[in-house]
């Protein structure tokens, strides 16, 4: 489905230059892929932060996958944005997780209810630069609570504080960061990952997504200009259906480590694993075990993508109300895409881990060799979910089904 946004976004269109092909730019993800697939496993032992994979990815001009056609960008719908996360994934998911904070960042911007379009980023993202950025701080009592200061100084400003969870700000042109104003308000600004003061620490020390960036950044007396400060709403219509897009492009990440499960798995059988001492085939890829295991494990990954691209046809449908003009069908797409991305990950979550754990299944010790490193899919998987507390997204879905109960779909935030 091609991205059509609101039309009062249209008069913009006539700044930018002649859209990129759709079909053409997303011919290039199977080539990107593969080039990021290779050397992924050695990569996540040794620590390589995938630097050249992001060089790739601004180069193809993904970046602006989202950006209607209107706008001067080639118009991808959600779905196609997905299935794009998905295939990354499924060669590093390290990289399509660490491409969640700029799909945000585009997808706000393509839909802010004000139709003021910020010209300037807007061609930035159409030049191929990518947004990163940090909200969370650790050490406070509760999640989302910010103790980063912004402070007037002259004609300009300050900021002080330490981030974490910077997911891929260490590949990022720009970066978000939210702090509280001398009145105590709290507000984000947006802020080139150059400028002084700004330290992006990379020390993330999760058992998964270990190739991420996500750890600390630390902002030390770093200059803002009045421009660049802008008031956050995660309760906005926007925000919910961006946080509704955020929950999905974790899963779709998650759905692409499935299918590097799948694809090494069926490697390993076929280059390497030996039948067991009492099977009655003579090779591993006879075992009539293994391939009901590799079977399994394949039919898991089928239905976690399918799950996963319902979502996103939800999330097409929240996108095409918004230029509709109707509050009430608006409001209804937001709770059904919110719903509908709640239940794919409860189910999707449970396939995942079966399908990583049991890929183990399909040799013998060989298989828990660290060079193959066959482990890093269940450990980013694992990883991924810790993102969402599922427990109480069950809940909250069946508060809804007995009672219901909006009020977590309608947060606008990660529940």
């Amino acid at each position: 489905m091609p991205n059509t946004a609101p039309s009062a976004l249209s008069p913009v269109a006539a700044s930018v230059s002649v859209a990129p092909d759709l079909a053409a730019l997303l011919a290039k993800v199977p080539e990107l892929a593969a080039e990021i697939a290779r050397e992924a496993a050695k990569r996540d032992l040794e620590r390589e932060l995938p630097f050249e994979a992001f060089r790739r990815f601004k180069e193809a001009g993904l970046g602006a996958l989202r950006i209607p056609v209107a706008l001067g960008g080639p118009g991808g719908s959600v779905v196609d944005y997905i299935e794009t996360i998905m295939t990354l994934g499924a060669a590093d998911s390290n990289v399509a997780h660490a491409l969640r904070s700029h799909f945000n960042f585009t997808e706000s911007l393509l839909l802010n209810p004000n139709s003021a379009i910020d010209r300037t980023q807007l061609g930035r993202v159409l030049a191929g630069k990518l947004f990163g950025g940090a909200h969370t701080e650790q050490g406070t009592k509760r999640p989302g609570e910010v103790t980063t200061r912004l402070t007037k100084s002259g004609e300009s400003f300050r900021l002080n504080g330490r981030k974490w969870y910077a997911t891929g700000t260490a590949f990022s042109d720009f970066a978000s960061f939210s702090a509280r104003n001398d009145e105590d308000q709290l507000v984000s600004l947006l802020l080139p990952v150059d400028r002084k003061g700004i330290t992006i620490l990379d020390d993330w020390d999760g058992m998964g997504q270990r190739l991420t960036a996500s750890g600390g950044v630390l902002l030390e007396d770093v200059e803002v200009l009045p421009h660049e400060i802008s008031t956050r709403g995660l309760n906005t219509l926007v925000g919910r259906h961006t946080s509704t897009l955020r929950q999905l492009h974790l899963a779709a990440s998650m759905a692409g480590a499935v299918r590097g499960a799948v694809a090494e798995g069926t490697d390993y059988v076929r280059r390497q694993a030996r039948s067991a001492a009492h099977s009655a085939a003579e090779t591993a890829n006879a075992d009539p075990f293994v391939q009901k295991i590799l079977g399994e494990i394949a039919a898991g990954s089928f239905a976690v993508d399918t799950l996963i691209r319902e979502s996103a046809r939800a999330l097409d449908r929240s996108v095409e109300a918004f230029g509709a003009g109707d509050p009430d069908r608006l409001e209804a797409a937001l709770i059904e895409s919110a719903l509908t991305t709640a239940r794919t990950q409860i189910v999707a979550s449970q396939i995942a881990l079966a399908a990583a754990t049991n890929v183990f299944e399909l040799g013998g010790g060989s298989a828990t060799s660290r060079h193959l490193n066959l482990d890093r899919h269940w450990r980013n998987i694992r990883t991924v979910l810790n993102h969402n507390p599922l427990l109480h997204k069950a809940r909250v879905v069946g508060d809804y089904y007995i009672n219901g109960t909006t009020t977590h779909l309608e947060e606008g935030r990660v529940f």
